[in-house]
C-alpha cells in the first residue's frame, strides 16, 4: 500500500495533499525571521516547513569556499562567508524545532552532508529531505536512510537509472520514502515541469508515495500534479519577492501559499465519488432552463398526435420532457389541450403510458433538459 507518515500526518492515495513550505535560507540567517516565516506558513495552512542544513567547510572545496562572491545577492566577500552568514546553528534549530511544535507544524530540513544529517538526527526531527544534487550521492543516501525516518527525495536532473539506483540504495534499509518529481531550475518554466513523470513514478514504484517539488512561480501546476497522483507538494516560501537572495523571486508569498493550500484542500471534494446524479442545487436552475412538452396549438380530444403538434418550452416545472416526444406521436389525446398547455402522461390514450414507458409528470422527471 502506498502510504507514508510524516510527523503524525498520513499521506497516501486516498488522502489530501501534504504541503511543504520550503523556506530554505530565505530566513537570511536570522532566527526571528525564520520564526516569522514559520508563523506565516502556519497561517497559510501549510503542513510543514523545511530549512536547509550545511556544514559548509565540509561540503565545499577550499577553492570554492574561498572564492570571491561579489554580487547583489551576496552576504559575504567570499562564497564561504556568504554561506556561513545564511546558516543557522544547533541552538537556532533547537529553538525552531520547539517553536514549530507550538504551532503544530511539521519541521524538518534538507541534509546536504553527513555531519548536518547527524545534527538533525540529534535534534530528533521527524523526516529528512535529500536535494536533487545528492540523488547520486549513495553514501549520503545510505547514511540518512539508516536513521529509519521518512525520507523525501528530489529527482531534478535525473534519469530513471539514477532514480532506480537511489531507491536501490534506500529501500533495503528504509521503506519510508517519498519521491518528488523536480526540475532543478530556479525558476522552472511550465514547459520544463514534466508532470507526466509523476505518472511514470507511480507506475514504476507502486509502493512509493510520489509528489512534486515545484519551482515554477505559480500555483496552478501543483493542482495538476495532485490530479496526476502527487500527494506531497513542496513550494519555496518567502515574505517578500524583493528580499535579498536568489530564491525569493520565484517563491510563494503568504497569500500565494494560502491560495495553493486552499485549492489543494478543495480538490478531493471537487472530485467527488464518481457517481453522476442530479443535485439539489441544480433543481431550480434546471427547472428554469429545462423544457417540457406543450401543445403548439389548440388540439381537440381524440386528436392523434403528429409532428408539429407538440413543442418543447421552458420552464420544466411539470409535465413530460422532450425526450418523450417519439413515444407520443401516433397516440390519441384523451382530453383537449389549448395552445401552450402542458401535456401529461395521462393525457394520451396510449399503452405506453400504462406500461410506464412514458415518464410520470413529476417535476423531477421533467427537469431533464
Amino acid at each position: 500500500m502506498r502510504e507514508l507518515v510524516i510527523g503524525g500526518r498520513t499521506i497516501g492515495d486516498d488522502t489530501g495533499c501534504f504541503v511543504i513550505a520550503e523556506i530554505g535560507h530565505n530566513h537570511q540567517g536570522d532566527l526571528d525571521k525564520a520564526k516569522e516565516l514559520f508563523r506565516a506558513a502556519k497561517d497559510a495552512g501549510a503542513d510543514a516547513v523545511k530549512l536547509q542544513k550545511r556544514d559548509n567547510r565540509r561540503l565545499f572545496t577550499r577553492e570554492l569556499y574561498d572564492s570571491p562572491y561579489d554580487n547583489e545577492n551576496s552576504f559575504g566577500a567570499t562564497y564561504g562567508e556568504h554561506r556561513e552568514a545564511l546558516e543557522l546553528g544547533r541552538d537556532a534549530y533547537l529553538e525552531l524545532r520547539d517553536y514549530a511544535a507550538e504551532l503544530e507544524l511539521v519541521f524538518f530540513a534538507t541534509a546536504f552532508d553527513e555531519t548536518s544529517a547527524d545534527l538533525l538526527e540529534e535534534l530528533d526531527l521527524p523526516a529528512y529531505k535529500i536535494a536533487s544534487g545528492d540523488l547520486r550521492n549513495t553514501p549520503l543516501l545510505r547514511h540518512v536512510a539508516a536513521f529509519g525516518k521518512p525520507l523525501v527525495l528530489s529527482t531534478g536532473g535525473a534519469t530513471l537509472e539514477d532514480v532506480d539506483r537511489a531507491l536501490d540504495t534506500v529501500l533495503p534499509t528504509n521503506s519510508k520514502l517519498c519521491l518528488l518529481q523536480c526540475t532543478a531550475a530556479y525558476p522552472a518554466s511550465v514547459e520544463e515541469l514534466e508532470l507526466g513523470v509523476i505518472t511514470t513514478f507511480r507506475e514504476r514504484y507502486p509502493d512509493v508515495v510520489v509528489g512534486l517539488s515545484d519551482h515554477q512561480d505559480g500555483i496552478a501546476m501543483a493542482l495538476v500534479a495532485y490530479m496526476l497522483g502527487a500527494r506531497v507538494i513542496e513550494k519555496h516560501f518567502t515574505l517578500s519577492h524583493t528580499a535579498k537572495g536568489t530564491d525569493h523571486a520565484f517563491s510563494l508569498m503568504p497569500e500565494g501559499m494560502r491560495k495553493l493550500v486552499r485549492d489543494l484542500r478543495r480538490v478531493p471534494a471537487a472530485i467527488g465519488d464518481g457517481v453522476k446524479r442530479p443535485l439539489p442545487s441544480e433543481e431550480k436552475p434546471l427547472e428554469k432552463m429545462g423544457k417540457k412538452l406543450v401543445a403548439s396549438r389548440d388540439l381537440p380530444a381524440g386528436h392523434v398526435l403528429a409532428a408539429g403538434d407538440l413543442v418543447a418550452k421552458s420552464p420544466a416545472d411539470s409535465g413530460l420532457p422532450p425526450y418523450a416526444l417519439d413515444e407520443l406521436l401516433g397516440r390519441p389525446l384523451v382530453r383537449p389541450l389549448v395552445e401552450e398547455e402542458t401535456l401529461r402522461a395521462d393525457d394520451v390514450g396510449c399503452a405506453a403510458a400504462e406500461k410506464g414507458r412514458l415518464p410520470a409528470g413529476s417535476r423531477a422527471a421533467s427537469s431533464i433538459e
